[in-house]
């Protein structure tokens, strides 16, 4: 059985008027949690609380601190200075996420030799503390792993196990490689090595002089091999189990360069099984880094990070490497772990490579966090200004009762003017505000003045569609139609300057949310976020009201729809 247009409409409003209820519980949960406490207590049901999604204030609803740094980048090069005020304002966000300062806003403003990073902290109980973080030296730290616990014999077996079948997947794959023709070792690497880096070229190591691997991979390249040969063991390093194939050579002496392919078979060690819970100090930190930058690999073009220390942070670097080949090192920023690359071979130059499946965003982004770490744009806090809690309450307190008292003004006025559609309109607003205080939950809007101010202008925006609709209704009224032809012709006839005049306040929006400050950007969201949700309502909500009782004998009331009987067309 079919559903009439009529019925479609009907669900259709119902299905509205059902996820405006959820909406509702999810703005003010305790209209559904007080209920569902009592028959808890007095049926013994087990019903769950409502999901509680707090509001996000800003510092004017909430209270705390605005500070304003200015930037010194008097000794930064031209073309890097972007780039390290960018780190800085990405230390200052960390610093205060690591305060427990919920949604701080940190942003960059000026140009030139004037640039300031402001930073807004709301909810901040401790101002001093707060600025004195704020202020200090970005901290970088390389550390390596801590001695691991013993193995449990289950733990023992587990890892015995895993080699095991390690091992035998690796011989079975050398004994294909030496069974097939040498042009098919780049598709069975690519198959099955399981070395990242370069089992998608089909284990191509590109060309590498002596010392470039580990002892028993350079071994078996440089002494056991000859140009079309295949390792006829396997090679066991700390990563696993290899088969080489060594693919052409050039030069001779110390230029002599080989290129080769293979195929790695991974193995576990300990460290795998139980890893260390903690990570040790080493003593190498940014102090010693000189510079970090983004590279890209010359075989597989995937980004690198570079890294180039000086002569004390050489040393250390040396023996750190050096004492943990097939370990990782992490990298720590502010006491937060920002990469734990796995060391390959002893680096003895002071330049190492971080390799890994970066894209590039993500290596600009830990190159900035490396520099930043290492060679920090000195700030001074120039102002500093605190925002009472007291006060915060006061405007949200004043900010509410703005808004509710607009709403009831608007209510009495569309339902004294417009009768029936003007209460269907009511309602409709109603749920127009239920859906965009919901969104704001949801999507994490952050609540300032500006902000409500936006939402409440954007309720007078969302009843200026409804006048138009029935504006247009009256005229149709007048002209004799019925009420059903008259809604729709009302609807169509004011689509376009609903339309019109919505579009160019948005557009005024995103002006204001790409080119002013966070105070003036809260109110450009908020009032974009009101206007896309008034016209689903306007045109949605409100006109499926309207069609739904559009039948029957509410036709024939002419009262509370501002209709003159005299002037309606026989049918």
């Amino acid at each position: 059985m079919q559903l009439s247009q009529i019925g479609k409409i009907r669900l259709s409003v119902l299905g509205v008027l059902l996820v405006a209820l959820l909406a509702g519980f999810l703005v003010y949960p305790a209209v559904f949690n007080t209920p569902a406490h009592w028959l808890n207590n007095k049926l013994g049901l087990v019903i769950p609380d409502y999901w509680r999604v707090p509001f996000r204030l800003g510092l004017d609803l909430q209270g705390g601190t605005h500070l304003v740094y200015q930037a010194d980048t008097s000794q930064i090069p031209s073309g890097e200075k972007a780039e390290a005020v960018q780190g800085v304002r990405d230390v200052i966000e960390r610093r205060v996420n690591a305060f427990g300062v919920a949604e701080p806003v940190v942003q960059v403003s000026g140009s030139g030799e004037n640039i300031r990073i402001v930073a807004e902290l709301a909810g901040v109980s401790d101002v001093n503390q707060a600025i004195a973080m704020i202020g200090e030296t970005p901290l970088l730290e390389f550390k390596e792993q801590g001695t691991p616990q013993p193995l449990t014999p289950e733990q023992e077996k587990t890892l015995a196990d895993y080699n095991a079948a390690a091992k035998k997947k690796a011989q079975d794959l050398l004994k294909q490689a030496l069974n097939a023709p040498m042009a098919d070792f780049a598709a069975l690497a690519q198959a099955n090595s399981e070395d990242p880096g370069s089992a998608a070229q089909g284990g191509d190591l590109g060309w590498a002089k002596r010392g470039a691997f580990v002892a028993a991979f350079d071994k078996a390249l440089f002494d056991d091999l000859k140009v079309g040969q295949i390792t006829a063991q396997l090679v066991q390093t700390d990563f696993g189990y290899h088969i080489i194939y060594k693919e052409e050579q050039r030069g001779e002496g110390e230029a002599l360069e080989v290129k080769s392919r293979h195929l790695l078979i991974k193995t576990k060690t300990a460290a795998d099984i139980q890893p260390a819970e903690t990570w040790e100090y080493t003593g190498l930190t940014g102090k010693q880094l000189e510079k970090a930058q983004v590279q890209f690999d010359s075989n597989t073009g995937a980004p690198t990070i570079s890294l180039q220390f000086d002569s004390e942070g050489t040393d250390l670097f040396a023996a750190i490497t050096k004492r943990n080949v097939g370990k990782p090192v992490a990298i720590f920023l502010d006491g937060q772990i920002i990469s734990s690359p796995r060391v390959n071979e002893e680096i003895p130059s002071g330049q190492a490579v971080i390799s890994g499946t970066f894209t590039l965003p993500e290596a600009k982004q830990l190159v900035r966090d490396l520099n930043s770490g290492a060679l920090p744009v000195p700030v001074t806090l120039i102002s500093q200004q605190t925002v009472g809690a007291t006060l915060g309450a006061d405007s949200v307190e004043k900010s509410l009762f703005a808004g509710l008292v607009g709403l009831l003004a608007i209510a009495v006025f569309m339902i004294l003017y417009y009768r029936l559609p003007g209460l269907l309109s009511v309602v409709a607003l109603m749920i127009y505000g239920i859906l965009v205080l919901t969104i704001f939950k949801l999507v994490g809007v952050t609540l300032t003045l500006a902000g409500i101010a936006g939402f409440i202008l954007s309720l007078g925006m969302a009843v200026d569609a409804n006048v138009l609709i029935f504006e247009r209704m009256k005229e149709e009224f007048r002209a004799g139609r019925p009420l059903g032809s008259a809604i729709d012709e009302g609807f169509k006839r004011a689509w376009p300057s609903i339309r019109d005049g919505n579009l160019s306040t948005l557009i005024t929006c995103a002006i204001l949310f790409w080119f002013t400050t966070s105070l003036i950007k809260g109110f450009a969201l908020t009032l974009t976020i009101g206007i896309l949700v008034s016209i689903f309502t306007a045109i949605t909500v409100t006109r499926g009201f309207l069609k739904s009782i559009a039948r029957g004998r509410v036709e024939q009331w002419y009262f509370l729809f501002h209709r003159k009987k005299a002037k309606v067309q026989e049918s």
